[in-house]
């Protein structure tokens, strides 16, 4: 039989060679009688010939239109030289066809199966299965298969071992929403689905499994965003015996592993470390950018001095008042000024301040601004200072409650800087977020609630602080963040079940509910818990930054809409009443708004 051979695959090599090749007709061109296909699969294109000499070959190669599936009997030849397709990896051969079948006819697609295709998203993921033979979309399915391979391959020379953690669970609060399962058998109760392996990994760790991976399903039932998932992937590890150090250089090497896998580069470890507090500071938002600079600079002890309101006021009851300098800004124009005045709006700030500076040896008339006349001359002279204000600069201002400031000028940073052009897109800049408050103070609910997840472990030399100042202690938590989007995270973990009932009880939950929510977890802890810690990656979050996607959908083979539905299998879908009978389950009748 004749060796079978990818499209994608011919080369000089195959020169002479009788081949079998299968795949989709792309294209169909008849010049002057001799018929021309271009035939698909996974791998790329091949050029197969049809000469009028073989009839029956040739009337059939005639027929055939886009999508058609073929099976292609001939003989590999070099083309001529001016026939060469330098833009194909094949495009220095061609199959000449002996023998020609059609395994199966297929209608006109919906869309044009190729990457110019403008057709929208929604329409694509009615018929995902013929979006997915589009190039582009096997490229990202092939480099998915490749970057886990190669996190699979590393972990594996680490030592690790692959075990995989329940679906159908019990559910426990971690932040989100969880997707409920009903039970047929256990009338009235649910199982919840996994948010991450989180539990289980510990408990795998008081197991003695060691050094534990697994490429896990993940669901989450959170509100739409367009970077969300309701199930998403994760390359989840969890180690014993280890401090944060060591977790942090084994993720380097594996991230490495799957850069190098993915996109052919090889990064430069250690990766540089900031605190929260100084990402904080520096860059208004804890997965900051740092390819380039913009630093926010912290003015709020100088507005405690001035008779301007919208700035005293924050900067005296807690609040902040921060300053974006921008070098040669004051050229923007007073459009692209309240262009920005809105931007900052989505974040909820009130407005955007700002001063042009002209003259900076010339106070106050130097300055081009509607707040110049409130502030005394002597504030603006040390302001300029503070901020190493330059003539030609812009300065933006952002007062307010602390999270909408750092929200506003955090993300207008980043949104100048794409319109100056100030990053570089071939650059791959890491930098782990570290020392994350153990607390925070959820306002709405007027409650503390873990920054990461309650099984986070505080630093060890503030535990003294947990009953009296928990919001002033740090956790043994660390984030990845490549380019300004956190791609990872994870954290040392509370092995001490004494210290993990502190903790609950910081964040008002009493013995007993803990012990229902958590009591298998309270419980393995007393039994020889190993100190342990662990990281998971998003793998759908990176593979899109490694393909430049406009959304993890592009990275996922059956992705949900932005409405968390499958308009290929029109899911979520009514399910018969025997069904909702059987569950010991009632409808409700839809709450009209």
């Amino acid at each position: 039989m004749n060796k079978r051979i990818y499209c994608g695959d011919f080369k000089d090599g195959n020169l002479g060679q009788s081949v079998r090749l299968n795949g989709w007709v792309e294209t169909n061109r008849d010049h002057g009688g001799v018929i021309f296909l271009d035939v698909r699969d996974r791998s790329g294109v091949i050029q197969v010939v049809a000469h009028p000499d073989k009839v029956d070959v040739h009337a059939l190669a005639h027929s055939l239109r886009q999508q058609d599936v073929v099976e292609v009997f001939g003989t590999v030849i070099a083309r001529s030289d001016e026939t060469i397709n330098s833009h194909l990896k094949t495009g220095a051969v061609e199959v000449v066809i002996d023998r020609l079948v059609c395994i199966n006819r297929s209608k006109t697609p919906p869309f044009p199966i190729d990457d110019h295709c403008n057709t929208g998203e929604q329409h694509r993921l009615e018929y995902r299965y013929l979006d997915l033979r589009r190039p582009v979309m096997q490229r990202n399915m092939m480099l998915r298969h490749k970057v886990t391979h190669a996190a699979r391959h590393y972990l594996d020379q680490q030592g690790f071992l692959e075990v995989e953690t329940p679906i159908l669970n019990k559910s426990t609060p971690e932040g989100a929403r969880d997707y409920l399962v009903p039970s047929r058998i256990h009338t009235g109760s649910f199982y919840a689905l996994p948010q991450s392996p989180q539990l289980f990994k510990q408990l795998l760790m008081v197991a003695g499994m060691d050094r534990y991976y697994q490429i896990a399903r993940c669901f989450r039932d959170e509100d739409l965003r367009a970077d969300r998932q309701p199930e998403f992937t994760q390359v989840d590890l969890e180690m014993s015996f280890v401090c944060q150090d060591e977790v942090m250089a084994l993720a380097e090497g594996l991230i490495g592993a799957m850069f190098k896998a993915g996109m052919d580069v090889t990064l430069n470890t250690p990766f540089p470390r900031i605190s929260y507090h100084e990402a904080m500071d520096k860059y208004g938002l804890d997965r900051p950018d740092v390819r380039f600079a913009l630093e926010h600079v912290d003015i709020t002890d100088l507005m405690r001095e001035v008779d301007f309101k919208v700035f005293r006021e924050p900067a005296e009851k807690g609040g902040l008042v921060k300053v974006l300098r921008i070098p040669g800004g004051a050229t923007l124009s007073r459009k692209k000024i309240d262009d920005y005045t809105k931007f900052v709006g989505i974040y909820g700030a009130k407005g955007l301040a700002w001063i042009k500076v002209n003259q900076s040896a010339n106070l106050p008339s130097g300055l081009q601004s509607p707040i110049v006349k409130f502030l005394p001359e002597s504030i603006l002279s040390r302001l300029l200072d503070r901020c190493d204000a330059k003539d030609g600069d812009i300065l933006f201002f952002g007062a307010g409650e602390r999270n909408v400031v750092n929200d506003a000028l955090g993300y207008l940073r980043v949104r100048i800087a794409q319109d100056l052009g100030l990053i570089a897109k071939d650059q791959q800049s890491f930098v782990w977020v570290v020392d994350f408050p153990m607390f925070e103070w959820n306002a709405e609910e007027k409650r503390m609630q873990a920054l990461h997840h309650p099984f986070t472990a505080p630093d060890p030399s503030a535990l003294d602080q947990l009953e009296t100042t928990p919001l002033a202690i740090n956790s043994q938590a660390y984030d990845l963040v490549w380019n300004g989007t956190e791609i990872g995270g994870g954290s040392i973990r509370i092995h001490d079940s004494e210290i993990q009932n502190r903790v609950f009880t910081a964040l008002g939950i009493d013995a007993e509910e803990a012990q229902e929510k958590f009591g298998f977890l309270l419980d393995a802890l007393q039994y020889g818990a190993p100190p342990h810690g662990g990281l998971a990656f998003g793998l759908d979050r990176v593979l899109a930054l490694m393909t430049n996607a406009e959304s993890i959908r592009d990275v996922i083979a059956f992705p949900k809409t932005q409405r968390a539905a499958d308009t290929m299998c029109d899911a979520p879908a009514e399910v018969a009443d025997r069904q909702w009978q059987a569950l010991g389950l009632r409808k409700r009748h839809k709450l009209t708004e």
